[in-house]
């Protein structure tokens, strides 16, 4: 499982990067893994303001539909419109080009949020196997 330092992660498995007051949200390699072939990505419109901890989508494969939590609160500023078609960009590049969502967040979210940095997700996953 690919776990890279530039990031952060969430417990429900999803990672952001940061961008200076905007976020770029994803799924974590090891969730798309868990997944199996994705078929379909359904993201919130964008303007759509979302709070840390709420649900914001869903990521559709063969095995099964699984929600996609934000865990930022802010406002939907861009959606990644390749997923459209090839939803299975979420596999195969799961922090580049299968990126979801970015966020604009509310000022002090980072400082909020309860974010595990790439060592301390790692640790957590291998006690998920």
């Amino acid at each position: 499982m690919e776990v890279r330092s530039d990031l952060k992660y969430s417990e429900d498995h999803e990672w952001i990067r940061i961008e200076g007051n905007t976020v770029v949200l994803g799924i974590t390699d090891y969730a798309q893994n868990s997944l199996s072939d994705i078929v379909y990505v359904e993201v919130p419109e964008v303007g759509t303001i979302v709070d840390a901890g709420e649900e914001v989508g869903n990521i559709e494969s063969v095995k099964a539909v699984a929600a996609l939590y934000s865990p930022l609160a802010g406002e939907v500023v861009k959606v990644n419109k390749s997923l459209e078609d090839e939803p299975e960009l979420v596999n195969t590049d799961p922090y580049d080009n299968g990126w979801i969502m970015e966020i604009e967040i509310l000022t002090g979210e980072l400082e909020r949020a309860d974010l595990m940095n790439d060592d301390e997700y790692e640790e957590y996953i291998a006690k998920l196997k």
